[in-house]
């Protein structure tokens, strides 16, 4: 797993233990968005790691 996606998961588990226990308020949300974008630029800079293999 690359750094990005060990951050995502992070990221998302701590969301997920906030959304769990109702502790964080916007904060919880804040590391969904954080997560989603990590996880969006890692699948894209993967993609483009690919296409120059060929």
């Amino acid at each position: 797993m690359t750094i990005l996606k060990w951050i995502g998961a992070v990221v998302v588990f701590f969301w997920l233990l906030g959304l769990v226990f109702r502790i964080g308020g916007g904060l919880i949300n804040l590391l969904l968005i954080v997560a989603a974008i990590v996880f969006i630029v890692d699948w894209i800079s993967g993609k483009n790691k690919s296409k120059g293999t060929d």
